[in-house]
């Protein structure tokens, strides 16, 4: 799964977000838990420093997993770096939210799902830098 994402940064670009990998992590009962690895490209001449990531992830407008890390540290400038976040996934949430979308569903319908990330990496002084991003994910095969 790969997602695009942005923020502002005072006078500078917009950071990009993409997911690098999902990690299966042991759950709980009706819940599902992964490592989410996120890659942030810094474009900017300013070094993002954070003290701490959110994420949230929406699939056909329906949130199906969030998380939080401690993590700190800086993405350089005109540089990157990955940040693992644990997620939360209910699996409850995601059958409920599954039986509305596959109800009436074409299976060209089912082709294409739409996702929307969004977090922030929260900042040790001022505040936090934000990003988001939306697309699709194709199920159909190449």
């Amino acid at each position: 799964m790969i997602a695009g994402g942005c923020a502002s940064l005072p006078g500078g670009d917009p950071p990009q977000v993409t997911i690098v990998s999902v990690e299966p992590l042991d759950g709980e009962g009706l819940e599902l838990r992964m490592l989410v690895k996120l890659r942030v490209v810094n474009p900017n001449d300013q070094p993002i420093d954070y003290d701490g990531v959110y994420v949230k992830l929406e699939l056909q407008g329906y949130t199906v997993a969030t998380g939080v890390s401690d993590e700190k540290g800086s993405v350089s400038r005109f540089g990157d770096s990955v940040i693992p976040v644990r997620v939360n996934v209910s699996l409850v949430e995601v059958a409920r939210h599954a039986l509305q979308v596959f109800n009436g569903a074409t299976p060209e319908s089912l082709e294409h799902f739409r996702y929307h990330l969004e977090g922030k990496l929260n900042g040790p002084l001022f505040g936090s830098t934000r990003f988001q991003s939306d697309g699709d994910l194709s199920l159909k095969p190449r």
